[in-house]
């Protein structure tokens, strides 16, 4: 896994949202708040940040503010932005929003889904199991297309665009450590009996399918975190 640096040597001034690798403000500040590189509750002052990171102010208060959209960073009036705690209360909140968006994006899929999405998706499961978590980002990148392929065509983009962001931020977090083996188990277990729902034309089945999947990673998520605090 490659590690971006926390704050970068000054580069001559540029007003955009990206460095010279194409790395965006926001996703710098957001990896340095996620991998502890930015302390939880350190406060982020604009202009320090803009003259680190070799660019104009406007991209970092950009940057910040979609950092509070997400809850990594709050701002309160007369003080600015600090970072907020990445820890297990962080998590478990992103995940219970999951459990009610994703149910619900799932149980609309069943009813419009043809055969040609039920090949496609037992393609990207036999690829998942080929792989067999053999290469973590290969494994999210597949993982990515089974669960876009069931929520892209949803009619409300707000919940589509939330799960995205969601699932980016969980991924961020998650890939600080490794998946257990039987975590890696239930993963295929679950999104075959997802797929046999699916088959079956059963949305009640298929939702609760997805409930115990997104459940089952924000827990893990949380056990490893606690393992990683003793």
């Amino acid at each position: 896994m490659s590690t971006i640096t926390t704050i970068r040597q000054a580069v001559p001034d540029r007003d955009d949202m990206t460095d010279d690798g194409g790395v965006s403000i926001y996703e710098r500040l957001r990896d340095d708040i996620i991998h502890g590189r930015v302390k939880a509750n350190e406060r982020l002052k604009v202009a320090d940040l803009a003259k680190r990171m070799g660019t104009s102010t406007n991209p970092v208060r950009e940057a910040l503010q979609q950092l509070r959209g997400e809850g990594f960073v709050i701002m309160t009036p007369n003080r600015g932005a600090r970072v907020r705690p990445i820890d297990e209360d962080f998590v478990r909140d992103i995940c219970e929003i999951e459990v009610l968006i994703e149910p619900a994006l799932t149980r609309w899929f069943v009813g419009i889904a043809t055969k040609a999405d039920i090949d496609e998706l037992e393609r990207i499961q036999a690829e998942i199991e080929a792989l067999n978590f053999a290469d973590e980002m290969k494994h999210s990148n597949l993982d990515l297309q089974f669960h876009r392929l069931m929520y892209d065509r949803h009619y409300n983009r707000h919940a589509v665009d939330l799960w995205v962001r969601h699932r980016q931020i969980l991924w961020a977090i998650s890939r600080r450590f490794p998946t257990s083996l039987s975590r890696q188990s239930n993963v295929l277990e679950e999104h075959r009996e997802l797929i046999a729902c699916i088959k079956a034309q059963d949305a009640e089945g298929a939702s609760r399918a997805i409930a115990r999947h997104v459940e089952g990673s924000g827990r893990h998520i949380i056990e490893r975190m606690r393992l990683d605090r003793r």
